[in-house]
């Protein structure tokens, strides 16, 4: 009796210790298409609470209903040494993206990651400026794992024991087959809390899970016209009288600009800064943001958000920032109500009220030798690992606030953001340089959630300038950023005129811009996204193995993927594949669907790889059959409140079009009020050439289209 009673205890302590691992997964739809599942106890901060996220159940009402995309007992989660982790089902032919901002890839199978907040240091590894957690699968689902900490994630690469799809294992000295990196039929990720909140994201498509993502997390920011006009960041050390002596270059010598972006030197101190005007550089700083405004141009600012000794509130913040320094400035908790109200009351009064526009949040990224460590803590109690990766988040967050208060939209920059941040009115950037790796960060900002900009500075030749010029141009924020270098788009005399051409361009475009970040808002769609999100589109990566290996060197060297990454789609419409320095020639691959050259209108291709030779003079461009790409005059500013502008209607192709034309007052929130309107333009060739309509504008609604001339331009 006694051995039996011995034996009884064991197994109860075995039943224990097992159900104490394996959780179930408590699953709720909470809108279309999306579920969440809780494992564990759930922290009670995660990016979802510091964000303040909040879905637009409308509008993923509106996308419909979906399945469940998993076999609920397919998905696994176990509790471990205080640390949750999860298992998703991967099938043989499934490719994933995302896994936050990559520069480097966009398949991600394969790959081990550790998403980290962190400046981009050339490697995709996980350490990132966006490091959002969540990923979608080419058959057509998404997965967003809500936490504030470090992930560890394998994306295909574990291969269990007890796998329903274990591997046969062959044998290296006889089969040419064996690979070091044997099929895995699982994502794995872990967690460092004893419990997590799940979300999944259902399609049908790719693109659908990407949507309801997005609408998720509250929708893409919609920005004021002014915000997709050009930028011109200025030296750090520029006075007002330099700034003014800029802008007026601009306008005698006809470029476009809206908003100009100040560095450092427009604070008394920086590095760490005092968020107060330098007296010498900007003697009365209400005044010459007035000039600036009556100009029609708009100032934005850079900070980071460590607080000098010297600043007028640090004393009153000191008790509520951080253990440790940068730069040896304060580091302002903000998850703390009294810090926050302390620092951007400062940014309010001595700034935005006096008309400032805008700010560029720098160094919310990392790197870890200058910002603070793991050990580090804050008043709240929430952990440095936390802050790190939600201070871009909250710095986002309640700067933005500071001008829905005003019904004053803003556009800015920021160096970090994380999962619940697509709403914030911000573009990503970084002091990386590499412009390949910049175009294949643009592809994928479009999987996590968030803006990114491949901005201009400085380059070794007017073929290089011209070339990143280009690229710039058809992004969300058409930006050179002369802090250091004070180039200006004419500073290469041998491609000025090509790049005026296209810094009109960018506003020419903006009615097809502005509409296309409208459906960022209202439906969920990135108005800048992968090419493997496009339907039509082939999306099997190619094997290839060198021929230059060597095996002393690297034993387990084997065939990589080949994949698509510098070319893109932009808008609805339109697909771009950028040139880079000393390319004559490219190849481009066209989803099935004819397509046309931008410029053109003439035929290209229809599902086809083409091989193509545009000359210096432009950025490769293809329009969808049916395409309508509305445009207007090349104007140097936004246009304001209020004021009408003409419309040229482009269509390309053969088959009838159909494009819905966004409008509002371009500037304040009252479009959340229903002050906004969608005008249906519809084009189709006739006997007689082309035949457009627009539908009629909406009463009492904002009204900001002229005169309309439709061009066919394809004959």
């Amino acid at each position: 009796m006694k051995a039996v009673r011995i034996l009884m205890c064991i197994v109860l302590l075995l039943l224990q210790f097992f159900c104490a691992r394996s959780q179930n997964i408590s699953w709720t739809e909470i809108a279309p298409g999306v579920w969440k599942g809780l494992i564990g106890t759930p922290e009670s901060y995660d990016l979802l609470k510091a964000s303040g996220a909040t879905p637009n159940l409308a509008a993923l009402t509106k996308l419909g209903k979906a399945d469940f995309p998993f076999l609920p007992q397919a998905i696994a989660a176990s509790l471990n040494d205080g640390k949750t982790q999860l298992r998703f089902p991967l099938e043989k032919n499934e490719q994933l993206y995302g896994f936050g901002l990559n520069f480097q890839t966009v398949h991600q199978r394969g790959k081990i990651l550790e998403l980290h907040v962190d400046h981009y240091g050339g490697k995709d590894n996980g350490r990132t400026h966006a490091p959002t957690p969540f990923y979608i699968s080419s058959k057509g689902y998404g997965v967003f794992v809500n936490t504030a900490r470090y992930v560890k994630v394998w994306a295909g690469t574990g291969v269990r024991r007890d796998s329903e799809n274990f591997p046969t294992p062959k044998d290296r000295n006889t089969d040419k087959t064996w690979s070091s990196r044997p099929y895995s039929d699982a994502v794995e990720i872990l967690v460092p809390a004893a419990g997590v909140e799940v979300y999944v994201f259902a399609g049908p498509k790719p693109l659908d899970a990407v949507k309801r993502y997005n609408l998720f997390n509250g929708g893409g920011y919609l920005p004021p016209r002014w915000g997709l006009g050009f930028t011109q960041r200025v030296m750090t050390k520029s006075t007002a009288a330099d700034v003014e002596k800029e802008v007026n270059t601009f306008t005698e010598k006809g470029y476009p600009l809206d908003f100009v972006g100040l560095e450092p030197g427009w604070q008394s101190k920086a590095y760490p800064g005092t968020f107060t005007w330098d007296s010498t550089r900007f003697a009365s700083p209400k005044k010459f943001v007035s000039d600036m405004l009556n100009k029609g141009i708009r100032l934005n600012l850079w900070l980071n958000p460590y607080v000098s000794p010297a600043a007028p509130f640090y004393k009153e913040i000191l008790p509520l920032t951080s253990s440790h320094t940068v730069w040896l400035g304060a580091v302002p908790d903000l998850s703390l109500p009294k810090a926050r109200d302390l620092f951007f009351s400062q940014l309010q009064q001595n700034q935005v009220d006096i008309g400032v526009s805008g700010y560029k949040i720098d160094e919310v990224d990392g790197y870890d030798h200058y910002l603070w460590p793991d050990v580090a803590t804050f008043p709240s109690g929430l952990s440095a690992e936390q802050m790190r990766q939600t201070y871009g988040l909250l710095m986002q967050r309640y700067s933005a606030e500071i001008f829905k208060k005003r019904n004053q939209r803003t556009f800015g920059l920021v160096r970090a953001s994380n999962g619940g941040g697509t709403s914030f009115p911000y573009v990503i950037y970084n002091d990386y340089y590499n412009h390949e790796d910049f175009i294949t960060a643009l592809i994928n900002s479009g999987f996590a959630g968030v803006l990114w900009t491949p901005e201009v500075r400085a380059s070794k030749t007017g073929e290089e300038w011209l070339r990143r010029f280009q690229s710039n141009v058809f992004s969300p924020m058409a930006m050179i950023n002369a802090w250091s270098s004070g180039t200006k788009p004419w500073s290469y005399p041998e491609v000025e005129k090509q790049v005026k051409t296209f810094a009109l361009l960018r506003m020419q475009m903006m009615p097809y811009w502005y509409t296309e970040f409208a459906k960022y808002h209202f439906e969920g769609t990135p108005p800048f996204r992968a090419i493997n999100l496009e339907d039509g589109f082939n999306q099997e990566p190619k094997k290839e193995i060198s021929t230059k290996v060597n095996l002393e060197e690297n034993p387990y060297a084997e065939a990589t993927s080949k994949e698509i990454k510098d070319q893109y789609m932009a808008g609805e419409y339109l697909l771009v594949a950028p040139m880079f320095t000393g390319q004559v020639t490219r190849k481009v691959v066209l989803p099935k669907g004819r397509w046309y050259d931008f410029y053109t209108g003439v035929f290209v291709g229809d599902g086809s790889v083409i091989t193509i030779t545009p000359g210096l003079d432009q950025i490769p461009v293809f329009v969808k059959d049916g395409g309508i790409i509305p445009m207007m005059p090349g104007l140097l500013h936004a246009p304001k409140i209020g004021e009408k502008v003409d419309l040229e209607i482009r269509y390309y192709g053969e088959k009838p079009g159909v494009y819905r034309l966004y409008d509002d007052d371009g500037e304040t929130f009252d479009y959340e009020k229903g002050q906004y309107s969608w005008r249906e333009l519809k084009v189709q060739r006739g006997g007689n050439g082309l035949k457009g309509t627009i539908s009629a504008p909406e009463k009492n609604k904002p009204n900001t289209i002229g005169k309309i001339t439709w061009t066919l331009m394809t004959k």
